[in-house]
């Protein structure tokens, strides 16, 4: 499958909704796991402004790439972030879209503390 590296440096990246288990099957409530490492994945939801645009991306990160404290408005980091173009046919409707997924979502809040302090 087909995965395109996305350049975050020019963009301003802040949590939009706090990172949730992302779920497999809704009917079960199964988490999804990472296929390679076995981590259990999660969904964080950011709004990423660039180039005069503002979008909501919904990101898959591994557990272990979620740093702590990342609440609504915070600044962030995407470590890795690459979009993934993908397509389903379901109940006869084809449906199309891009997935996102980084391999860590960190916290530049801690940060800018640190460096107003020094």
């Amino acid at each position: 499958m087909r995965q395109i590296p996305v350049d975050t440096s020019n963009a301003v990246v802040m949590v939009a909704k706090a990172p949730q288990p992302k779920v497999k099957d809704r009917r079960t409530g199964e988490i999804a796991l990472d296929a390679e490492t076995g981590a259990k994945l999660m969904t964080v939801d950011v709004m990423f402004a660039a180039n005069n645009e503002v979008e909501i991306l919904s990101l898959t990160v591994p557990e272990t790439g979620v740093s702590e404290e990342l609440t609504m408005g915070t600044p962030v980091a995407l470590t890795g972030l690459i979009a993934r173009p993908w397509e389903n046919e379901f109940n006869g409707q084809r449906r199309h879209g891009i997935a996102f997924r980084a391999v860590a979502v960190t916290s530049l809040a801690a940060a800018g503390s640190a460096s107003k302090a020094a």
